[in-house]
């Protein structure tokens, strides 16, 4: 066999040879509300629909409560992640966590809840209670409330339950006279929790939870993330993947978005001993 034909040979069977991928993962973690279970089986066709649109290898992760969470978005652990309002101002600037896109036309508010036949009517009622919330550093659910009843001269002991959906199971279950939540996590709730719980108050609205992605994220990585999350958006033929999550769609956003948020004066995460 000749050199030339031995080298065309070669090139070919290079040609077929499958090469290793060598395209890095990037890790796509949601702050816990719920259950490790649940999130995944909620948020796994989101990162799904963002790997295929933008050829980028994108795999799910969240953490076994929303301290980890903070833990790991501390260390920088995250490519991408889906955090609370609280938690973006901190990281943000701890960090350098950069604001990619929010839930459009959505506010976030903080909720109190109650079981639906509890006697408790007023805020005042709740007076000497134990309330639970998910965590001491959930934004809407606990210190947006939590603020708001210490500013009512309201006196209550906080359970910290871990998720949104220990919240409302604990309340259902009459474990804890009320709870604090938010709308996004009360309306996903399984219908036979939801019936058995009522809205006590609700605050004002803030910039809702932004997806944020780290520092050192290439630009056209960012710009491929938010042009899938903008496509799927006005893909009224995608809309279950949205709706599984509890989500409208997606609009850009800015770092800035968030000064309502800066406002209150709470850039540092701090952690009561529980």
């Amino acid at each position: 066999m000749s050199w030339s034909a031995k080298c065309v040979l070669t090139v070919l069977w290079l040609t077929f040879i499958p090469l290793p991928s060598t395209a890095k993962t990037l890790t796509f973690a949601v702050v816990p509300q719920q259950s490790a279970k649940k999130m995944a089986e909620k948020w796994q066709p989101l990162i799904d629909y963002l790997s295929s649109y933008t050829g980028l290898n994108i795999e799910f992760r969240t953490a076994k409560d929303i301290p980890s969470f903070e833990d790991n978005l501390t260390a920088g652990m995250y490519d991408i992640a889906y955090m609370n309002p609280y938690h973006f101002v901190v990281f943000n600037d701890s960090v350098g966590y950069r604001a990619l896109a929010h839930e459009r036309d959505k506010k976030i508010r903080g909720l109190i809840v109650v079981h639906q036949d509890s006697p408790i009517q007023t805020l005042s009622d709740l007076n000497g209670a134990e309330i639970a919330f998910p965590a001491p550093a959930a934004f809407a659910a606990t210190i947006i409330t939590s603020a708001h009843l210490r500013k009512n001269n309201v006196a209550f002991i906080p359970r910290y339950v871990k998720s949104h959906d220990s919240v409302y199971l604990s309340v259902q279950r009459n474990f804890f006279s009320a709870g604090g939540g938010i709308f996004r996590t009360l309306n996903i709730a399984p219908e036979t929790m939801k019936n058995d719980l009522r809205v006590l108050w609700e605050s004002k609205g803030y910039t809702p939870h932004p997806i944020a992605t780290h520092p050192k994220m290439a630009e056209d990585d960012r710009q491929a993330i938010l042009n899938a999350l903008i496509a799927l958006s006005n893909d009224s033929s995608k809309s279950f993947i949205l709706s599984k999550i509890g989500l409208s769609g997606f609009i850009a956003s800015n770092d800035s978005d968030w000064d309502d948020v800066r406002e209150l004066g709470i850039a540092s995460l701090s952690r009561p001993h529980l």
